[in-house]
């Protein structure tokens, strides 16, 4: 199964777990953070601006890659809490009919949205749903 997980660089220990416990699952995995350019460090360093950045080659791309991760995988994995651009990610994925599994964390700020989530409330819970969902061909159901 093809997953995109949708997230906040603040929880960004938390997708390369997940990316690498998805990976060892059988799942192929797009992750953001390692899709991360260099002009991405360019900015959390100070030497351009987010404006810059946003004008540049590098952020089509980057933007490319998350937005069709969203809408053209098999599912997307919400880890909050997060900011707009992982919401605006996980509203693609809802309207292209992508389901989506969130975690759902204390300081969550989403409100009437929310409901285009699956939510759990603990990872286990929520790989246990992936293992339910991918089925046989992937090896994870029993």
């Amino acid at each position: 199964m093809k997953i995109y997980i949708a997230s906040s660089w603040k929880n960004q220990h938390a997708v390369d777990m997940l990316t690498a416990e998805l990976r060892r699952m059988g799942h192929e995995v797009l992750s953001f953070v390692e899709k991360r350019m260099e002009q991405e460090s360019k900015v959390a360093a100070g030497e351009t601006s987010v404006d810059e950045w946003i004008s540049s080659d590098e952020w089509r791309e980057k933007f490319e890659y998350d937005t069709t991760g969203a809408t053209k995988s098999d599912l997307v994995v919400y880890i909050g809490p997060s900011g707009t651009d992982a919401w605006a990610e996980v509203g693609a994925a809802w309207g292209a009919g992508v389901p989506v599994l969130g975690l759902w964390s204390k300081g969550e700020p989403a409100g009437l949205m929310r409901r285009m989530v699956t939510w759990f409330g603990h990872y286990k819970d929520l790989l246990c749903r992936v293992i339910e969902d991918s089925g046989p061909e992937h090896g994870d159901a029993t």
